[in-house]
């Protein structure tokens, strides 16, 4: 019975020194992460083509493996499938990020983010714009090289916009977006 007691109370202070040392180390983690980078779009219309651009974020870090995050990005195509037809996408979006900062150098991460898309074409006679909801679920991984830099070698999303063709009602557009790109941390 002693030694019972004896291993509980070696596996208590293992668990409290534990968490001591992982609070020290978060101390030591960023509060604020910033990525800029290349982002490729796959647009799912009523005809598919791609899009390119940048994208650009900024996370806080609430905790070890909690982030809100606000993610902008704009991508264009100035020919669409040659048609003349000027497109340009913008996103706004904001939400929760997880993260596994469990690795020293490796850090994968998830989120579901949810905004709004901006459209707007142009031909050599009209254009227009049009406002409507967007939303991301996706993830990746950054890769750290400094305390305070590091790559983000990939980030896939998928994206779901709601644009309206002139005169019809929203439709649902499944895109595909893939981005790359440097994270700074503060």
């Amino acid at each position: 019975m002693k030694s019972k007691f004896v291993v509980s109370l070696f596996a208590f202070f293992g668990v409290v020194a534990g968490m001591a040392q992982a609070q020290d180390q978060a101390q030591d983690r960023a509060k604020v992460d910033i990525f800029a980078g290349y982002s490729y779009d796959r647009w799912n219309g009523a005809k598919d083509f791609n899009l390119n651009g940048g994208s650009a974020s900024v996370a806080y870090n609430v905790n070890n493996w909690l982030s809100g995050v606000a993610d902008f990005g704009a991508y264009h195509n100035g020919n669409v499938l040659n048609t003349g037809l000027d497109f340009t996408l913008s996103t706004y979006l904001f939400g929760p990020r997880i993260s596994y900062r469990h690795w020293n150098r490796v850090t994968p991460f998830g989120e579901v983010l949810f905004g709004a898309e901006r459209v707007s074409t142009s031909t050599a006679t009209a254009s227009r714009s049009d406002s409507n909801f967007a939303m991301t679920a996706g993830g990746g991984f950054d890769v750290k090289l400094a305390k305070h830099f590091s790559v983000r070698p990939v980030k896939v999303d998928y994206l779901l916009t709601r644009f309206a063709a002139a005169g019809a009602n929203p439709q649902s557009q499944k895109n595909l977006r893939v981005s790359t790109g440097v994270v700074f941390h503060f």
